[in-house]
């Protein structure tokens, strides 16, 4: 018994205020955390917004009203691809409706191991037909370029000769990195004034708006593709994007990279001519 109170003696002290602050001195001091016992920080709580606090106005003209600004906010969100579609809608079609043109443009769309994608591989097997059925004579490839590990025009030439293309009627824009700054790049460094234009069809209408707004007298060529996954993300993509196209058609930047003037299409046309 006697053994048991001096125990509970033992507890009693370390409990003590004093005896606290001495154990978190000498815990400090020897580099280590102190004790449960010691001094405890008490952490911020972070507390998150009640849902409750959100709540739909009580009155029918609030509530009117809330909806009448959700559908406005849905109407501006449309506006510029609805814009696009329509301004473009004449001169989108397939390959056996395209114009003849002096040269075909393709936009990249991504590679996968060094190699197209699948809807990039489309695009450039509807280019390939156009010069086989001799609607165009030069087919100038645009995309992105901006790391040595990552180069869609060098991809897009390959897949091109693959398929009976000839490497001398093939340009390469290197600094392709948006739709616009190749519209732009095609008319200002590369002397393009009339083209075919070739893409899939939720991007082929913001394509030949802004290529036209850039001064190209531009046709679409939209790319069938299976209404899967990639479709529907691009769709949804395209609605953010006519947004920055809209910006881009109204205020006319110049491109990421300009550059001097280049002589490719020039000197590919006059390869072509016999």
């Amino acid at each position: 018994m006697r053994g048991m109170r001096g125990m509970r003696g033992m507890r009693r002290a370390r409990d003590t205020p004093g005896a606290r602050a001495e154990s978190g001195t000498r815990a400090a001091s020897e580099g280590r955390p102190a004790s449960e016992g010691g001094a405890k920080r008490r952490r911020p709580s972070l507390r998150l917004p009640r849902l409750s606090a959100l709540r739909l106005p009580r009155s029918r003209r609030g509530r009117r009203l809330a909806v009448q600004g959700l559908m406005a906010l849905c109407v501006l969100a449309l506006l510029p691809a609805t814009w696009m579609r329509l301004g473009a809608d004449a001169r989108v079609g397939t390959t056996a409706d395209a114009p003849a043109r002096e040269v075909a443009m393709v936009f990249g769309a991504g590679l996968w191991k060094g190699r197209p994608t699948p809807y990039l591989a489309h695009r450039l097997d509807a280019a390939a037909e156009l010069y086989r059925t001799g609607k165009v004579k030069v087919v100038l490839v645009t995309g992105d370029n901006s790391r040595v590990e990552y180069d869609e025009p060098d991809a897009m030439r390959t897949y091109l000769t693959e398929r009976g293309v000839p490497d001398d009627r093939i340009v390469s824009d290197y600094a392709g990195f948006d739709s616009w700054d190749s519209c732009v790049r095609a008319k200002r460094i590369f002397g393009v004034d009339r083209a075919v234009l070739v893409s899939q069809g939720f991007h082929i209408h913001r394509a030949t708006t802004l290529c036209r707004t850039a001064g190209i007298d531009a046709y679409g060529v939209a790319v069938d593709e299976p209404r899967d996954a990639t479709w529907y993300y691009g769709g949804t993509r395209e609605l953010a994007a006519s947004g920055k196209a809209a910006l881009d058609a109204l205020f006319r930047p110049d491109p990421r990279f300009l550059g001097p003037q280049e002589a490719g299409v020039t000197e590919a046309l006059a390869s072509a001519t016999p």
